[in-house]
């Protein structure tokens, strides 16, 4: 474990955002959990704190601006740095090109891509001083955009770019910034959704988690644990010449280099 070190992690009270907490707490000596669930929060900091990390909690949206300010002012002030952002909060709903409103774009782009930019912005001179990383997720949707999912590519698209253009000022200032793609992990919040989607066409639950990965071509659901890995990878020693890239991880189902 890296001695004084601190990893923030967004999203942390549930699926891909919960694993990575608890696979930092074996790379980092502190962890700061950030959702908006506090009772989820808890339980994923008590995993944090088991897994040999300190942890320190803060149930807040990233959609209200100083959410930002009092994560990192309370890091550094309980701290004193920061070594590693890793973005992660973010559920973009899935509705039709054609219905969605204006309000439920918004709602999308504050949390997932202004939720991220604000606290990347907001953190950056203390990745400065330390020479720390960021990761901002992002997600396949981006590569294969279609009707029923628009926002969802679009604003995941919207972070790869993003992503980008914080590691160019990242090559200046020091700060190593890369994003992640992932494509079918089985999370909590996909369950859900496969229960709603369904019966609304004619399909059982487990007929359809076993239809999906047949027709996405690969063989199986991701585990959040093996996109938590690869977080943990983006923001140790040995990816430091990594920056500016956006790694793909989703089982094969976007075909391509």
């Amino acid at each position: 474990m890296k001695p004084n070190s601190v990893a923030v992690v967004t999203g942390a009270s549930q699926g891909i955002g919960r694993a990575t907490a608890v696979r930092l707490a074996r790379d980092f000596s502190a962890v700061v959990l950030v959702a908006r669930n506090q009772d989820e929060l808890q339980k994923a900091a008590a995993d944090v704190n088991a897994a040999g990390a300190e942890s320190l909690i803060y149930a807040l949206d990233l959609r209200d601006p100083q959410a930002v300010e009092t994560v990192v002012k309370g890091t550094l002030e309980r701290f004193g740095r920061i070594d590693a952002l890793v973005n992660i909060a973010g559920a973009v709903p899935q509705i039709d090109l054609f219905e969605m409103t204006d309000a439920q774009w918004n709602d999308g782009l504050e949390l997932k891509l202004h939720g991220a930019r604000r606290l990347t912005v907001r953190a950056w001179d203390a990745l400065k001083a330390s020479g720390g990383s960021v990761v901002l997720i992002s997600g396949s949707a981006a590569l294969d955009p279609k009707p029923g999912f628009a926002a969802v590519a679009a604003i995941n698209a919207a972070i790869i770019a993003l992503a980008k253009a914080f590691a160019e000022q990242g090559i200046k200032d020091g700060v190593q910034v890369n994003s992640v793609v992932p494509g079918a992990v089985m999370t909590g919040r996909r369950q859900s959704f496969f229960a709603k989607w369904a019966p609304a066409h004619n399909l059982t639950v487990e007929e359809a988690l076993k239809k999906f990965p047949e027709e996405a071509g690969i063989s199986r659901f991701g585990k959040p644990e093996e996109i938590a890995d690869l977080m943990a990878y983006l923001v140790s020693p040995s990816a430091k010449w990594m920056t500016g890239s956006s790694i793909r991880m989703d089982g094969g189902e976007v075909k391509g280099i």
